[in-house]
């Protein structure tokens, strides 16, 4: 404790998630910890640092893991402030942003540090919009310029950021719906060995919903599709059962939980009216993962079986994708699991999800580090392969990745190539059943970068483009192990 409470933290967004978790106001929460609602207030807005006092109240009052909570929030903003400074945008004058002055930006002005994050957010919004209405203008036989297309204000910021954001102000965790999803779990009274049965009855009996699957040529490459009128919820037949099963909890979420999910949408405060929908989607798929899989017995069996995803799969009727996906949102104030990262990405290196539990730093501007093995798992398909990275701030992390199928694909289309990477700090990796046998206490960690624009790393046989923190040494004599040579401001 002493090492965290010794610089001055500004745990604000943190702050404000363990509140919400516990569903109480400012005021409350300033009454249980014996202080001013104005000071509590000052230091969710990151207007004033925790002080020692404060972090072991908040500690003692909630369970609060004061190392976890300081570490997450200075990784996470450094990282983003890290990321933005490398943008050739802010090239020239002395240089690249020093690491040691980004440090304390985020430590001493993190009101600016978030500011400069939206300013830049902002600015690639823009610049797309841009290049947007670049694209969709024309030159006609008269030779003077047509649009093509008919742009809107809305490309300013893809809401998806948005999403992003407001999941890892909560780190993938909102205990509401895991607790009505545990609560409507139990009111089951399970008498089969699956859940798909009782949900479906559920809705059937209590709701009037009927499930039925449907043939591809009736769904037309939908694979769900709600006839509110009718009140048929219709499951297309190239579905799985574990996604078959997900579907239906996704309905159940709008039935069973919609005031709740309404009220999170509120309490996140996002303005476009695409956000607010797409915020609705992301809670209901929550709650189907937790309904699917209720926090306490899957907490347990996880533990049990050594985080095990296959026999997870089995057990809870579940793919590999939402057994990856729900690891990484157990972090129940009073029982919390691996603080897991996850990510899924297609062979031509997009990302499609991302969230972490901890301090690993996805970049939000840039694809991933080709020396991950996530990359490698499309030439193993279905096989899952081990990886001990380092990052090149030194932390090691315990890495699995598999590929994964989301649903039959009809022969004359081509089936998508997606793969998901899931991994957590190297201290957790003795609870895992595939690290058994691996050497943790002096592993040979590969050493991975964000991206390579990035990357610091000299000498990587994998690097694509030079790093955007360095000037470029171009000698046309000599060739190295990578060809972008660039000069070390330390020598």
């Amino acid at each position: 404790m002493s090492e965290v409470v010794e610089k001055k933290l500004f745990i604000g967004p943190r702050l404000r998630r363990i509140r919400r978790e516990f569903g109480l106001t400012q005021a409350k929460m300033a009454e249980e910890l014996d202080i001013s609602p104005s000071y509590l207030n000052l230091i969710e807005r990151s207007q004033r640092p925790a002080t020692a006092q404060f972090l072991i109240k908040l500690a003692g009052a909630y369970d609060v893991d004061i190392r976890a909570l300081a570490s997450d929030t200075e990784h996470q903003a450094l990282g983003e402030l890290r990321e933005i400074f490398a943008d050739p945008v802010f090239a020239g004058g002395s240089g690249p942003v020093p690491p040691q002055e980004l440090r304390d930006l985020t430590e001493h002005s993190p009101s600016v540090a978030d500011a400069v994050l939206r300013l830049y957010q902002a600015y690639k919004g823009a610049k797309l919009s841009g290049d947007r209405l670049a694209g969709a203008v024309g030159v006609g036989e008269d030779g003077h310029a047509h649009a093509a297309t008919r742009l809107g204000s809305a490309g300013i910021r893809n809401p998806m950021d948005d999403i992003r954001d407001m999941i890892r102000d909560a780190n993938n965790h909102y205990p509401e719906l895991d607790q009505m999803a545990e609560d409507l779990y139990g009111g089951f009274r399970q008498q089969d060995d699956e859940i798909y049965a009782p949900m479906r009855r559920h809705l059937r009996e209590l709701r009037s919903i009927d499930v039925r699957v449907m043939p591809e040529d009736v769904m037309r490459g939908e694979l769900r599709r709600f006839d509110r009128h009718r009140k048929r919820l219709m499951l297309s037949e190239l579905m799985e059962p574990a996604g078959r099963a997900f579907q239906v909890a996704y309905q159940l979420a709008f039935t069973e939980a919609g005031k709740t999910i309404d009220d999170l949408v509120q309490r996140a405060d996002l303005k476009d009216p695409v956000t607010k929908r797409l915020a609705r989607v992301a809670f209901a798929n929550y709650f189907a993962g937790a309904l699917m899989m209720p926090y306490t017995r899957f907490l347990d069996a996880a533990e049990t079986l050594g985080y095990d995803i296959d026999i997870l799969c089995q057990r809870f009727g579940a793919s590999y994708e939402q057994v990856a996906h729900r690891l990484t949102t157990l972090q129940r104030q009073t029982a919390r699991g691996i603080p897991f990262f996850f990510i899924r990405l297609d062979n031509a290196g997009n990302i499609s999800k991302r969230f972490s539990s901890g301090k690993f730093h996805f970049s939000k501007f840039g694809g991933t580090c080709p020396l991950w093995n996530v990359h490698s798992t499309f030439n193993t398909p279905g096989k899952i392969l081990t990886q001990i990275v380092e990052m090149p701030d030194g932390v090691q992390y315990f890495s699995l990745a598999r590929t994964v199928r989301r649903a039959i694909t009809p022969f004359s289309e081509p089936e998508p190539q997606l793969a998901i990477g899931l991994g957590c700090e190297l201290r957790y990796a003795h609870r895992l059943v595939y690290a058994k046998g691996a050497n943790l206490d002096t592993p040979n960690a590969t050493p991975i970068g964000i991206n390579c624009q990035l990357c610091d790393r000299a000498d990587c046989r994998q690097r694509a483009a030079p790093p955007l923190t360095k000037v470029l040494d171009v000698d046309e004599h000599r060739r190295g192990i990578s060809p972008f040579g660039f000069v070390d401001e330390t020598d």
